[in-house]
C-alpha cells in the first residue's frame, strides 16, 4: 500500500457520512414483541452500509443468512457513520435498549485516522466489552488495522488494541473485519475504500463462523453450560 492510496484512505473513511460533529444514532430497527434471538451490530460506516442500501448492509445480509440456516434471529444494525470509540461508548445505554443477546462491536477505524491516542480508542472498547459482559451480553469483537503512513509506532499500537482485548476478555474474535475486502476493487464502491454489496457479502462469509461461535456461546451460558 502506497502513500497515496493510505492518505486517500484515511481521507475517505474519515470524512465519510458526515463531517464534524458525530451524527445522532439512525435507523436501528427493533421489533416490539418478535422472537428469538437479537444480535446487534454497533459500528461506524462500515456497519451502517455507507454508499450501499440499507438491505445490502452486512447487519441486513448477515440477518437473512442466519435465517436461511435456520436460526430464529433478528440482526439490528445500529451504525453511525463517522463515528469514534468514544462515540459508541456514549450510545451504549441506546444500544442497550434493544436488549440484545449478541453483540458485533466494530469500532476504533475512525480513532486512528483522526490521530487520536491509540489507549483512548483501547480504554473506551474496554469498557464498552466490561460493560456488556456485566450485562451478560455475548460479543464478537471485529479487529481493525491502521493505514500505514501513520507512522510504525503508532501502528503497531493501534493494530495491537484488538487482538490484547481479545484476549484479556475472552471474547469470539474476528481478526480483521475487512479481510479479503479491503484494496480489492472488486469489493468496493467506486471511492476504493467502502465496501459494495458483494464486498459485504464476503465480509458476512468471513464473519458467520465467529457469529455462529458466538450464537453457541450464548445458549450454552444460558442453559448453564
Amino acid at each position: 500500500m502506497n502513500l497515496l492510496t493510505c492518505l486517500v484512505l484515511a481521507a475517505a473513511l474519515l470524512f465519510s457520512g458526515c463531517r464534524g460533529e458525530e451524527p445522532a444514532p439512525q435507523r436501528a430497527e427493533v421489533e416490539e414483541g418478535a422472537g428469538g434471538m437479537v444480535i446487534v451490530a454497533m459500528g461506524d460506516s462500515l456497519t451502517a452500509g455507507h454508499g450501499v442500501s440499507f438491505e445490502q448492509s452486512y447487519p441486513s445480509q448477515l440477518e437473512k443468512k442466519l435465517q436461511a440456516a435456520g436460526y430464529a434471529i433478528r440482526v439490528i444494525n445500529a451504525g453511525v457513520s463517522a463515528e469514534t470509540s468514544s462515540g459508541a461508548l456514549a450510545r451504549l445505554d441506546w444500544v442497550l435498549t434493544m436488549n440484545p443477546d449478541i453483540v458485533i462491536l466494530e469500532t476504533g477505524a475512525n480513532d486512528g485516522l483522526r490521530g487520536i491516542d491509540p489507549q483512548v480508542a483501547e480504554d473506551n472498547i474496554r469498557r464498552i466489552l466490561g460493560t456488556l459482559h456485566e450485562r451478560g451480553i455475548t460479543v464478537v469483537l471485529a479487529g481493525m488495522r491502521m493505514v500505514r503512513n501513520l507512522g510504525p509506532e503508532y501502528v503497531a499500537r493501534f493494530d495491537g488494541i484488538y487482538p490484547r482485548l481479545a484476549k484479556e476478555s475472552g471474547v469470539v474474535f474476528m481478526p480483521f473485519f475487512l479481510e479479503g475486502v479491503a484494496m480489492a476493487g472488486r469489493f468496493n464502491l467506486e471511492d476504493g475504500i467502502h465496501p459494495n454489496a458483494a464486498g459485504y457479502e464476503k465480509i458476512v462469509d468471513n464473519l458467520l463462523p465467529y457469529v455462529v461461535q458466538a450464537i453457541e456461546k450464548h445458549q450454552a451460558q444460558a442453559g448453564g453450560g
